[in-house]
């Protein structure tokens, strides 16, 4: 499948800020699954500073801007040649052992209930291989947590989004590595785009989910959200511990306590015109 990206950030400032500095993580590497064809990240005004890949095989750029500043855009534009693999990532390039993703953040880590449920999804089955113990938590999960936007915010861990019954993307992915570790199974969060069916099925153009590292296969996207792994509808960009580790932007306000309004607008197309567009 040919999918065409356009995925634009603006910031707002309340008052003028001194500057603004950013570390971007918005370009999609080529590996098995994914072909690049085109991408394009233009950051107007800034001044682009290092620019590297990262252990996991992800691409860096910093980017600041001086001001006074009272706004600021970020615009990704690109197309991406994809293909099914059934989530298994295969030739992605990347230096760091699987065994660096069994630690957990503030956002992953397991209380007695997510224990419990880790617990009970892989009941009975010693005997079963290892993707299927993998397919296992990661429909539990969305078994255990409804899919309702605006139930939990940014900051909500694992634990409170499982206790809470509800949320995003970002708790089902928060939610299955808390389990996989606690099965000793290495986790990690990977941000990309995501094209919905023509039946609308697939939740947000843009998306997160996990990636759970299966012996002899090697990392196998997860998307508990959807209940599905990862196919030609989705675009990879990058990974990391958690939702705030893997973040596509991140970055500082210099010199004002100014209030910053962030609006985010994802059009993911897929060839032949079938579009699904995302606001937030």
């Amino acid at each position: 499948m040919r999918l065409s990206v356009r995925h634009t950030t603006r910031y707002r400032f309340d008052q003028p800020v001194r500057g603004v500095a950013q570390s971007l993580r918005l370009w999609p590497a080529d590996c098995a699954s994914q072909k690049v064809l085109s991408w394009d990240v233009t950051t107007e005004g800034a001044l682009r500073g290092a620019e590297f890949t990262d252990g996991a095989g992800d691409r860096t750029a910093l980017a600041s801007w001086r001001g006074p500043l009272d706004a600021l855009t970020v615009v990704v534009t690109g197309e991406v040649e994809t293909v099914d693999l059934f989530g298994v990532l295969r030739d992605h390039r990347e230096k760091g052992p699987a065994s660096l993703y069994l630690r957990s953040t503030w956002h992953t880590r397991a209380d007695q209930a997510l224990r419990e449920l880790s617990l009970a999804a892989l009941d009975g089955m010693k005997t079963a291989t290892d993707l299927d113990r993998a397919h296992a938590l990661s429909r539990a999960v969305g078994e255990a947590i409804e899919y309702a936007p605006g139930e939990t915010k940014a900051h909500t861990t694992a634990a409170e989004a499982l206790t809470g019954g509800k949320g995003v993307c970002q708790d089902h992915a928060h939610a299955l590595i808390a389990v996989a570790h606690v099965a000793g199974i290495p986790a990690r969060y990977v941000t990309g785009y995501l094209h919905a069916d023509e039946d609308g099925a697939g939740h947000e153009a843009s998306h997160a989910w996990a990636e759970l590292f299966v012996p002899d296969l090697g990392w196998v996207g997860f998307d508990a959200a959807n209940a599905c792994c990862p196919d030609e509808r989705y675009i990879r960009l990058g990974s990391g511990y958690d939702a705030q580790d893997a973040a596509p932007i991140r970055g500082l306000v210099q010199g004002s306590t100014a209030e910053e309004h962030l609006d985010v607008e994802v059009i993911v197309t897929a060839e032949g015109g079938q579009q699904q567009q995302q606001q937030s």
